[in-house]
């Protein structure tokens, strides 16, 4: 690729009730953080702000803001967590843990 060339890619963002992928060209050696700042996509979700601290990834994969593109590549905007997957696996577990024991189900010896 020649510097200033144009490159195709595209930038993503979802919400669980909509989402939107913005195709653009951008010229190459653009990052990932360049291309989600030009595709103007934070105009169509109020309270989205891509900044240095935004989480990207390219087709699934996390990369750093200063990732430079490829032809091709799809820069995805990833929302924050809203609870630690740790934290509610652990959660679930104690749960269920709890419903056996209402059950009957940890008793610990035969019938």
């Amino acid at each position: 690729m020649s510097e200033g060339e144009l490159i195709p890619v595209e930038v993503a963002y979802a919400l669980p009730e909509r989402q939107l992928i913005v195709p653009l060209e951008v010229t190459a050696g653009t990052t990932a953080l360049e291309a989600a700042q030009q595709s103007g996509i934070e105009q169509e979700f109020p309270g989205l702000v891509i900044d240095a601290g935004t989480s990207l990834g390219i087709f699934g994969q996390a990369v750093p803001p200063q990732q430079a593109l490829n032809p091709g590549d799809r820069v995805e905007i990833y929302r924050p967590l809203k609870a630690d997957p740790k934290a509610a696996r652990k959660a679930r577990a104690e749960k269920a843990k709890a419903r056996r024991a209402d059950e009957g189900g940890d008793e610990g010896g035969e019938p």
